[in-house]
């Protein structure tokens, strides 16, 4: 962790339960950063989270306010929060099984009412917390602890549901690209209305275990050629791009600029 970034932190967090190689841990440190190149106060800030271990980022990491709530729930908890205090900076930070299976109905509520939030999730495809589960966000044909033959159902892919149910800021990220998903958080922070930010997250213990290449011909679960940018992906017909993860923005208002009523420091 940087050293700037430690006056953040909760001296008693540590060490982290995160397992080794887990994605959430520079996710976590990557959520810090905006907060402090935006200069946001974090007293000013609320951190809501469910369960899972994406929730475990906020909470007990952050020397800030945080809501670490039921299952599935955090959305919830953190709309009550913004509407009893508008001028609240509300951040959303769970997983994928949080947000989307458990608590999907919450997300796409948020989504169509286009509540005031930024919502990150750290999206590993599995549940990870309760030992690897298929979980909503799982690739078809890919591994987990209850579809060891491969998962047989389709997928959700968050950004385009919540870009359908009406969010007005969408963006995707792995957790490689730092500089885009820094100011992807930052951009989330300032656009008013519901912005979803997914950061891609690699599960070591139980999806990566779980799906290791077989042979020479099988593409890395996350590495070149299967971690696109639009750019890169505009050129592959569908058929090309299955199995794969294209990154960027994909709705993006025109509301974006600096906005101090945000908090953030001149």
């Amino acid at each position: 962790m940087k050293e700037r970034l430690k006056k953040y932190l909760r001296p008693e967090a540590f060490p982290t339960t995160f397992c080794n190689g887990c994605g959430h841990l520079v996710l976590m440190e990557v959520v810090l950063e905006a907060i402090d190149e935006m200069g946001l106060d974090i007293d000013s800030c609320l951190f809501a989270s469910g369960i899972g271990c994406a929730s475990w980022i906020p909470s007990p990491h952050f020397l800030a306010d945080t809501l670490h709530v039921t299952h599935g729930r955090a959305i919830a908890f953190a709309t009550g929060a913004k509407v009893y205090n508008p001028e609240l900076n509300v951040f959303v930070v769970s997983g994928d099984g949080d947000l989307a299976s458990i608590g999907g109905n919450h997300l796409i509520h948020a989504a169509r009412r286009d509540l005031d939030m930024a919502v990150i999730c750290a999206n590993n495809m599995v549940y990870g917390m309760t030992g690897g589960q298929v979980a909503s966000t799982t690739p078809l044909g890919r591994r987990t602890a209850t579809t060891p033959g491969g998962n047989p159902e389709r997928p959700f892919d968050l950004c385009k549901l919540v870009e359908g149910a009406g969010a007005t800021y969408v963006a995707r990220w792995y957790i490689g690209h730092r500089n885009q998903l820094r100011e992807s958080i930052k951009r989330a922070h300032r656009h008013r209305g519901f912005a979803f930010v997914e950061a891609v997250s690699p599960c070591p213990t139980h999806y990566v275990k779980m799906n290791r290449p077989r042979s020479k011909q099988d593409l890395p679960l996350f590495g070149k050629g299967v971690i696109l940018t639009q750019e890169e992906a505009a050129s592959l017909g569908p058929k090309e791009l299955e199995g794969r993860i294209v990154c960027g923005e994909f709705v993006t208002p025109h509301d974006l600029e600096r906005d101090q009523s945000r908090g953030e420091k001149p």
